[in-house]
C-alpha cells in the first residue's frame, strides 16, 4: 500500500467529516471499531470528546453531520477483515492485554504500511508504545 496511507482514530474521523483536517494528499482509512465508536457517539451522544463536536452544531448541521458519518464517504476506506483478523491474532500473541480496538488499529497500520493519526486522548494510552514496538508510524494531531 501507499506510504501516504493514513488511519484516522474515531475523534479525527469525526473532525475530518465535520470540518476536514487533510494535510497533503493522504489516502484516508479508519478502522471498523473506530468507525463504530464515532457513529455511536454521533447518534447516541454523551457530551464526551467524541460526541461533543456534534452537540456544538445547530440542529440542521448536526443532522447532516450524523448522516455523513453513518454513510461513510467513499474517500475514507475501511480495512478488509480477511487479512486484518489474522494480523490481529498475531499481534495479540505478542501483546496479550491489548484491547480489540487497539489490536485492529495496530494490525491495520501494519498491513497498510500506514501512519496512524491519533487525537491526544488516543495518544495518551498504551497504543503509541505498542505501535513503536510493532514498527507502525503514528502522529498526534491536535484539534483546535
Amino acid at each position: 500500500m501507499s506510504s501516504r496511507a493514513v488511519i484516522l482514530d474515531d475523534r479525527l474521523l469525526i473532525e475530518e467529516l465535520l470540518v476536514g483536517l487533510r494535510q497533503g494528499r493522504a489516502e484516508l482509512y479508519t478502522t471498523t471499531y473506530w468507525y463504530y465508536r464515532a457513529c455511536r457517539a454521533a447518534v447516541l451522544g454523551a457530551g464526551g470528546h467524541l460526541s461533543g463536536p456534534f452537540e456544538e452544531l445547530d440542529t440542521p448541521e448536526q443532522e447532516q453531520a450524523i448522516l455523513s458519518l453513518l454513510d461513510l464517504t467513499a474517500d475514507i476506506s475501511l480495512p478488509d477483515p480477511r487479512p486484518t483478523v489474522p494480523a490481529m491474532v498475531e499481534i495479540a500473541r505478542r501483546h496479550r492485554k491489548l484491547n480489540l480496538l487497539n489490536l485492529e488499529a495496530v494490525a491495520t497500520g501494519r498491513l497498510l504500511g500506514a501512519t496512524l493519526w491519533m487525537s491526544p486522548e488516543s495518544g495518551a494510552g498504551e497504543l503509541p508504545e505498542i505501535l513503536d514496538q510493532e514498527q507502525v508510524a503514528w502522529r498526534i494531531i491536535a484539534i483546535d
